[in-house]
């Protein structure tokens, strides 16, 4: 069977699941179970406040939604699995009793991931690409679902101390196509496949405007592509705006990257980003 959320589908193909991208980019809700994420609007650290926020995300458009129970802000800790684990199950077993839209689970921790996904969850997000923990990717393999591999350098408590590139594109999608390799070589189908720059995560400014230059050049390694920049710390560099401040920046942002091929964006603000999007479609198709 098959089942529509916005203008999206998850195609159930006997134990697998793919993401249809067919109807145009998809919008990504983030939903952060913790106390601590980098913006203070989107923490939801009670169930009940992160099932009404997904609720309104479903109301407002959103084609997918990402819940994470660990921060991974530029000095965050590493999380426990048990304290992970009491912050996202319970949340995505009461979106699953209301809706069917897709749900990934943003964690690098084959324990969190399996839950997730017995709980109900489809996609499997992990900011490691597979690398931190050596029981995720045949996780994802033998349930046969969509990973999203994102780069970053380093861990999040130490990434964005002086991270250098000499030529961050070129470096990222290599390694981006590294970890594509890596998850095939592991058994998980390369249609299932995602891939995500990792705006933020061990880069500098220019590295991240460089990325959104290029985007071309990671759609042309024949994966979707993810792109998560909403409110972060390289928009209030070039705005001089406090997180709370970053939404026209965020938006700008995300009218590029649709623009220039992007396949999901990951987004705060829903209802702002489905409305870019629709008017984008309106101005092609007109």
């Amino acid at each position: 069977m098959d089942f529509q959320s916005g203008k999206q589908q998850v195609i159930f193909l006997g134990s697998e699941r793919r993401l249809d991208f067919t109807a145009g980019p998809l919008v990504m809700g983030i939903i952060n179970c913790t106390p601590d994420s980098f913006y203070p609007g989107s923490r939801r650290p009670g169930t009940e406040e992160a099932v009404a926020e997904a609720e309104r995300m479903i109301s407002f458009g959103a084609d997918i939604l990402d819940i994470g129970g660990e921060s991974s802000r530029p000095g965050a800790d590493y999380l426990d699995a048990e304290e992970e684990l009491g912050r996202v199950i319970p949340v995505i077993e009461k979106i699953r009793e209301r809706s069917d839209i897709p749900v990934s689970v943003d964690t690098r921790k084959a324990r969190v991931a399996e839950a997730a996904l017995d709980a109900g969850a489809d996609i499997v997000n992990d900011i490691s690409a597979l690398k931190d923990d050596p029981d995720l990717a045949p996780l994802a393999a033998a349930r046969r679902v969509p990973v999203i591999l994102m780069h970053k350098k380093g861990v999040p408590k130490t990434m964005q101390e002086n991270p250098e590139y000499s030529d961050p594109v070129r470096e990222i999608a290599g390694e981006l196509a590294g970890y594509a390799e890596a998850a095939m070589e592991a058994g998980i189908l390369r249609e299932n496949i995602i891939i995500d720059p990792g705006i933020g995560f061990g880069k500098r400014l220019q590295d991240n405007l460089a990325i959104l230059r290029n985007l071309k050049t990671f759609s042309s390694l024949g994966y979707p592509v993810l792109l998560g920049a909403s409110r972060k710390s390289f928009l209030g560099m070039v705005l001089g705006a406090d997180v709370e401040d970053r939404l026209g920046g965020t938006l700008a942002v995300h009218a590029w990257a649709v623009i220039h091929g992007a396949d999901i964006l990951r987004v705060h603000d829903v209802r702002e980003t489905v409305e870019v999007i629709r008017v984008l479609s309106a101005i092609r198709s007109a």
